[in-house]
């Protein structure tokens, strides 16, 4: 249930690969997101929301996934590195929607070889940027992450991913609140 204390959180899983190590990552986060408290999460697996990596008019899928992300305060994308860049999926779930994106702030968890991800979170905030959401500066990363997880899904560092994880949080619901009510307020000028 949705109040006025606490914010709607959506995290997005952004690779819909067969062998994506996202999940893993996304339900960490989740898992310490929900311990933060405060926070009603919706965790939007991109492989469960039928998007086609194909840009055209509104289908079924783009029409059943927005009123999901109109109603978070916030976002968590949890991508991988590709390449040097971030999924064509997740572009394609961020170009769907304008709208749904205005006046609200979004976290970047990533993960991948030597950079962690964060060369794909750089595109992430150029283009994220271009729809008027705010990036939050820290985020959490994995460098090689498929050596830094055990086999039940935790991180072997704990207590530097949980640090980074409660920074990332602090941040993005500081900006989720204060953007909800400055759009309360008053409508985001576009």
């Amino acid at each position: 249930m949705h109040t006025t204390d606490s914010l709607r959180v959506a995290v997005i899983i952004g690779s819909t690969r067969a062998q994506r190590f996202g999940p893993t990552v996304a339900e960490w986060f989740h898992d310490h997101a929900l311990e933060h408290g405060g926070l009603d999460l919706d965790l939007i697996d991109l492989v469960e929301t039928g998007l086609s990596e194909v840009l055209g008019d509104p289908d079924d899928a783009v029409e059943a996934l927005a009123p999901r992300l109109a109603q978070a305060d916030a976002f968590v994308i949890v991508s991988p590195e590709y390449n040097r860049g971030y999924p064509a999926s997740l572009k394609t779930a961020i170009d769907s929607y304008v709208d749904e994106w205005k006046a609200k702030p979004v976290g970047i968890v990533s993960y991948g070889g030597v950079s962690g991800g964060l060369r794909a979170a750089e595109q992430l905030r150029q283009v994220l940027g271009e729809l008027h959401a705010v990036t939050i500066r820290d985020t959490v990363s994995f460098h090689s992450c498929w050596n830094k997880f055990d086999d039940s899904g935790r991180p072997l560092d704990v207590a530097g991913a949980s640090a980074a994880a409660t920074t990332l949080l602090n941040q993005l619901t500081w900006w989720a609140r204060a953007l909800r009510t400055a759009r309360t307020a008053q409508p985001y000028p576009f």
